[in-house]
């Protein structure tokens, strides 16, 4: 290639570069959240004995959640579930069922943005959707924090471990949790500065590292989304209890009502 041909090739190719990374840039947020945006059907369609609730956020914002307790007694505890990046509550009634059924109440939250709800979610944001949960529970339905337990799902692992360094639980769940939304996204997208571009960054493991309550981690031995060793750096940041399901993929059921899982969480339970 001639000199004069690298010149003009040159700026080209670095006005694509410089173009594909403002349009990642701008569109991040899309890639990160995966959000089902339907509205949801009536939780006790849903979950037998399931409440539609209202959560009110600081900035205004008013978000639809299911909440169900046991049928037949109190509750051992209430968990508060935050889930993934993908999908809304009504994939996660399988779970609240099962929760239910071992003698817990529980919160299925919705981030802004997710089954029906208004706004958009950003980092900033579903800290925000969470502790206007944690105000239902404590505030509304007097939940005390010494029965409170905080239940996260991949990205709801920082979302709760996030709260948990300002509201901390009687217990943590953390179920498949990354280090940083970076490094998952580097796995990703291993072709894209992930670490320069991202706009949000939930830092589980350096933030968890600070919490100072009762911990399990659970993943599953063949997760492919999120890396078993980041979930095992978090579980060392935080001293946890590691429950590994062999085999088990980042979507598989037995990641989302398996009897390990739901044990984890009744571990947690206090005494």
């Amino acid at each position: 290639m001639t000199g004069t041909v690298l010149v003009r090739v040159l700026p080209a190719a670095a006005l694509v570069v410089v173009l594909v990374l403002g349009l990642v840039w701008a569109l991040q947020r899309r890639l990160v959240y995966l959000p089902d945006t339907a509205p949801v059907p009536a939780a006790a369609s849903v979950l037998p004995g399931g409440e539609d609730v209202r959560l009110r956020t600081a900035d205004g914002l008013e978000l639809g959640a299911w909440y169900v307790a046991p049928r037949d007694r109190e509750p051992a505890a209430t968990v508060l579930v935050a889930g993934g990046n993908g999908g809304n509550r009504a994939g996660r009634a399988p779970l609240a069922a099962k929760l239910a059924e071992a003698g817990l109440a529980v919160l299925l939250i919705d981030y802004r943005g997710y089954g029906g709800n208004p706004g958009g979610p950003s980092e900033a944001g579903l800290a925000l959707d969470v502790r206007a949960a944690h105000r239902f529970l404590t505030e509304e339905r007097r939940v005390p924090p010494e029965r409170l337990l905080y239940f996260g799902e991949s990205l709801g692992c920082a979302v709760v471990t996030e709260l948990a360094t300002a509201h901390p639980p009687a217990g943590l769940l953390l179920r498949s949790p990354f280090t940083d939304l970076a490094a998952v996204g580097a796995e990703v997208y291993p072709f894209l500065p992930v670490r320069l571009l991202l706009r949000d960054r939930f830092p589980v493991e350096e933030q968890v590292a600070r919490v100072r309550v009762p911990t399990a981690v659970v993943l599953g031995g063949a997760d492919s989304i999120v890396p078993p060793a980041q979930s095992r750096a978090v579980a060392a940041a935080a001293s946890a209890r590691v429950v590994e399901v062999p085999g088990a993929g980042h979507n598989d059921p037995v990641l989302l009502t398996g009897p390990e899982l739901i044990e984890a969480v009744r571990a947690l339970i206090p005494r």
